[in-house]
């Protein structure tokens, strides 16, 4: 077989595997799949409350009837991901966010959510968002997008949670983002990181090198490959995090959820523990959907998605290159904001 065939070939069933995979999730909502709804029956069904068997049961049956709804979403997010990272232009959105601040701030908010999934891999993207010129204030509002609102996250909190929820994370997120990004611009210290960067971009820049695209059989296996290096980089964690929130579901009391996760006393606990206890994006997702449907408020609920951005470990990660008082101003405006967003989303939707 010939060369041109065998790409042909292969470039038609890469392109009809992420087809059936687009496929699966419209069907999927067509025929309107309920997420997860059935852990506690089966346990209920099973009668184990009464044996030892119910505490290897629980996490079993709970990590069985997660995947069993949320595989295709899990598969479509992975795939889109691993599509989006090798087809968008990442080179260019990093050049021109350093053109002007507005286009800066606009491309930053706009194409963070489409370049990665994973908080942890953002730091060596703002690192080199930097390099690449970009005023420090659209990386920051890049740096603080991309995990709160990437496409992963937004399609599991719409997926597990509701759409509502997604859609306001989105914007709240934006803005935060925006916000924390102006001040950090404006301080002495944020403008002398954003000199020292630009100050080696402008040395290397002398420096031009051509780069010349792979055919599309390659690029598109590639997607596939790093779809599947973040479902590797993820899962497991993942899992891990299922199981400690398969026990949380079974035994943590609503009435405990109703009394410290409701209220302005809510909102602040919920932007605590979200934050700084580093909880990775979908754990993070899965276990606001268990508190949230045993009585955690809605405000509270916001508060807790909004962590992300300011966990501890990728803060400490971030201080490497933009310097400690840089990474404490966007934390205390990212904290801030998901205090201030939860108490007012909780107060308008009337469920603070």
């Amino acid at each position: 077989m010939e060369e041109k065939t065998k790409r042909t070939v292969r470039t038609g069933i890469l392109l009809a595997f992420f087809i059936i995979v687009i496929g699966l999730l419209i069907y999927s909502r067509v025929t309107a799949r309920p997420t997860k709804e059935t852990f506690r029956n089966k346990l209920d069904e099973l009668g184990l409350w009464g044996t030892p068997l119910v505490y290897l049961a629980i996490p079993a049956l709970y990590i069985a009837d997660y995947f069993s709804h949320a595989w295709i979403c899990l598969l479509f997010a992975f795939s889109v991901a691993g599509l989006i990272y090798e087809f968008v232009p990442k080179e260019t959105i990093t050049k021109y966010m350093g053109r002007g601040k507005a286009v800066g701030y606009l491309l930053a908010l706009g194409m963070a959510p489409f370049l990665t999934v994973c908080s942890c891999t953002m730091v060596p993207l703002f690192g080199g968002v930097l390099y690449a010129g970009a005023g420090i204030g659209p990386a920051i509002a890049f740096l603080l997008m991309a995990p709160a609102a990437n496409i992963l996250t937004i399609l599991m909190t719409g997926e597990m949670i509701s759409w509502e929820i997604a859609v306001v994370r989105i914007i709240v997120s934006a803005a935060v983002a925006l916000i924390a990004g102006i001040v950090v611009s404006k301080t002495p210290w944020g403008k002398a990181i954003e000199k020292e960067f630009q100050v080696a971009n402008s040395a290397a820049s002398s420096a031009k090198v051509e780069i010349v695209k792979p055919p599309l059989d390659e690029r598109l296996w590639a997607a596939l490959k790093f779809a599947g290096y973040l479902a590797k980089q993820i899962l497991s964690f993942f899992i891990i995090g299922l199981i400690v929130v398969g026990y949380l579901s079974a035994f943590i009391p609503e009435e405990i959820v109703e009394a410290y996760l409701t209220g302005v006393t809510g909102v602040l606990i919920a932007s605590v523990l979200g934050g700084p206890l580093y909880t990775p994006t979908l754990v993070e997702i899965a276990l606001g959907q268990e508190l949230w449907s045993k009585g955690m408020s809605k405000g509270a609920l916001l508060s807790w998605l909004m962590g992300q951005p300011y966990d501890f470990a990728n803060a400490m990660a971030v201080s490497r290159i933009a310097k400690l008082k840089v990474v404490a101003t966007y934390v205390v405006i990212a904290w801030a904001g998901s205090v201030t967003f939860g108490l007012l989303y909780g107060f308008l939707s009337g469920s603070l």
